[in-house]
């Protein structure tokens, strides 16, 4: 597996582990978790494309992307802690997953001067790599996180993003990150690819 933010899944969940308690006091279920942040992640995306000139909103997304990978870390230590994995949680999670990736990257192709065509390519390009990984499991592999492109480095690139639209950046700055962005899903890809084929391990 190249290098991703992913492989620093374990210590993150360690720092999110006291709240799991709490949210099984309170009765919510993974399942209630997953559709929340899917539908808030979805509300700040709708957001962003009605109003992409303010910088505020674009800031902010410096907070809601890791934000939202806490969230979604969060359903699935839920569900371990009360014993409520099921088939319909997995495809909420993978579903809600890439519907929340689109409603963010997406007004991306708004901001003023940036490659539009360059945004929807790298929003779609999530999308396969995404679903490259899960392929892997229809091939009778595991599911497949390899990077450097998967969902914890994105998150961290589109909070690069909003920073700089935030801060008023040139355009060109942002079609460059939004450039690496692409090539390195391109990678990620391949990877994918490779390892959902990969044979085994006896």
């Amino acid at each position: 597996m190249s290098f991703s933010i992913y492989q620093l899944k374990p210590q993150f969940q360690r720092l999110l582990r006291p709240l799991v308690s709490g949210l099984a006091s309170a009765r919510i279920t993974p399942n209630q978790m997953t559709l929340a942040t899917a539908a808030a992640m979805v509300a700040y995306g709708v957001a962003l494309a009605v109003w992409p000139a303010s910088r505020a909103l674009w800031l902010g997304l410096v907070v809601v992307m890791p934000l939202r990978m806490a969230l979604n870390a969060l359903d699935g230590l839920l569900a371990q802690h009360t014993g409520q994995k099921t088939p319909l949680g997995a495809l909420l999670n993978e579903v809600c997953d890439v519907v929340a990736d689109l409603a963010l990257y997406l007004p991306v192709a708004l901001i003023a001067g940036v490659s539009a065509p360059l945004a929807v390519l790298a929003a779609a390009g999530a999308a396969v790599t995404e679903h490259a990984g899960l392929s892997a499991l229809a091939a009778g592999t595991p599911r497949c996180f390899d990077g450097p492109m998967g969902k914890s480095d994105r998150a961290f690139a589109y909070g690069v993003i909003g920073l700089l639209a935030g801060l008023g950046a040139p355009a060109g700055w942002i079609s460059a990150v939004l450039a690496v962005v692409a090539l390195l899903l391109v990678w990620t890809l391949v990877n994918r690819l490779k390892a959902g084929a990969a044979p085994p391990t006896p």
